[in-house]
């Protein structure tokens, strides 16, 4: 079977939203979750008016049990990440005229009896986007590893966004998106670096963001596809690249005063004892001599593109996002 983009037909489908209704649609980005897949749609279609699951490249029965629950499948080629999955499904959502996209993973972590929370906010016009948070007000049995990694996440996703927003569940697969969001996701991403990637983006743009609580259940037949630590540094490392791009002096000043002082503090300690005992200690003072440059070079360095950046930004036209 010759696998593609997007679907063949449409006669299969549900009707398109009528001109003037807003419509809400789920997108489902799923890979080798044939035990599950079934049920996910089928508990969704209560509360949207079309499930779009996108099968990224499975190898099991995942599109065909998807199609059969009544979804919309979109089968990709291969197995290209989260990340494409879930533009191809906003891409479909946004061709057939839907308002608004809810996403929800696939693996049956999230539970489709929330969509009319994590939407609400996005249907009344109150938000752009909506994440569902694990850490809001829920009595989730979250592993404690998970918390932990999930705070260092959110604090340089909130560092990234410069103070246009603060999240408490940065990595949250589930979330709306409404008209204006899915106007703006013009932005390159690769894998599970999209969610941290689109609060980044919507930020400086000036869209609304909030969260609501959500439950969250981590029994399930399939865990994360990824080892949580990889999974983690590899999202970890795409962050902190977007804070160097756009608060250099963030990123290498903070660094620099502090490898600095700690150069000084070695060179006050070698003089301290060479007047007291008369003996030099050349080791720290060629280690703290070193560090003390290190520090100096990367607050320069920090200070050079933060005059870059501000120069760019004072350049170009003002950022608007699409209407």
């Amino acid at each position: 079977m010759i696998r593609s983009s997007e679907p063949q037909t449409l006669s299969h489908l549900e009707s398109v939203p009528a001109p003037g209704e807003p419509g809400l649609a789920a997108v489902i980005p799923a890979y080798n979750e044939a035990l599950v897949i079934g049920s996910v749609v089928l508990q969704a279609k209560k509360h949207v008016d079309r499930v779009i699951v996108v099968d990224d490249g499975s190898t099991d029965r995942t599109a065909e049990i998807a199609r059969l629950a009544g979804a919309d499948v979109i089968s990709m080629p291969e197995n290209g990440g989260k990340a494409s999955a879930l533009m191809a499904g906003f891409a479909r959502a946004r061709a057939l005229g839907y308002e608004a996209v809810v996403t929800l993973d696939g693996d049956g972590q999230h539970d489709p009896d929330e969509i009319p929370v994590v939407a609400a906010p996005v249907l009344a016009g109150e938000a752009d986007l909506v994440i569902g948070s694990r850490f809001l007000n829920t009595k989730a049995d979250i592993p404690k590893y998970r918390v932990a990694g999930q705070k260092v996440l959110n604090g340089f996703t909130n560092l990234s966004t410069d103070g246009g927003f603060s999240t408490t569940d940065s990595q949250s697969g589930f979330r709306a998106l409404g008209r204006r969001a899915l106007e703006n996701l013009t932005f390159l991403s690769d894998g599970y670096n999209i969610e941290s990637e689109m609060i980044a983006h919507f930020a400086p743009l000036g869209l609304a963001m909030t969260e609501v609580p959500i439950s969250v259940s981590y029994d399930v037949p399939h865990k994360h596809k990824k080892n949580p630590v990889s999974h983690g540094f590899g999202v970890l490392a795409r962050i902190v690249g977007l804070i160097g791009y756009r608060r250099p002096l963030l990123f290498f000043g903070i660094p620099g005063i502090i490898i600095a002082l700690l150069g000084l503090g070695a060179e006050v300690l070698t003089f301290s004892r060479y007047y007291h005992t008369a003996q030099f200690h050349y080791i720290i003072f060629t280690g703290g001599f070193a560090a003390l440059i290190l520090g100096l070079m990367l607050i320069t360095s920090g200070l050079i593109l933060n005059s870059l950046v501000m120069i760019t930004k004072g350049s170009e036209p003002p950022k608007e996002c699409a209407p």
